[in-house]
């Protein structure tokens, strides 16, 4: 987790990290309660953001320029956020399972985790370029 330590000030990714986190015990939560569920539409769609994602992602980093160190760590995070979510959202299309169950309240978790954490590295990308 070598994004998480950065010395500069304009870092966001660790509060970024703890936010999603928070996020995706408490989506475990409502699944396993079935308070929620996840639909086949939904992961879909989850899948499609997250792949335009990791093509902005890979196209960010075929450039040199990647807005400093806080740049460069935000880009690794949205990366990481967006092949987490395309592998947990291929896994969930794949295999279905009973909405309280707890396998499924865990990637479910995971799924909203990952995806999260794409959003807020991509928001932390965003910053670290406009400080620059």
């Amino acid at each position: 987790m070598a994004f998480l330590n950065c010395d500069c000030r304009c870092n966001c990714t660790p509060l970024a990290f703890v936010a999603s986190l928070i996020i995706g015990v408490v989506a475990a939560f409502l699944q396993i309660t079935a308070v929620i569920t996840v639909t086949p539409a939904f992961l879909w769609v989850l899948f499609g953001v997250a792949v335009g994602f990791l093509a902005i992602g890979v196209l960010s980093s075929c450039c040199n320029r990647c807005g400093g160190e806080c740049g460069c760590n935000a880009l690794s995070g949205l990366l990481v956020g967006a092949l987490g979510t395309v592998l947990i959202a291929v896994i969930l299309l794949g295999v279905t399972f009973a909405a309280t169950s707890v396998v499924g309240a865990i990637f479910t978790g995971l799924l909203l985790f990952f995806f999260a954490f794409l959003l807020s590295s991509a928001a932390c990308l965003i910053r670290a370029r406009c400080a620059d």
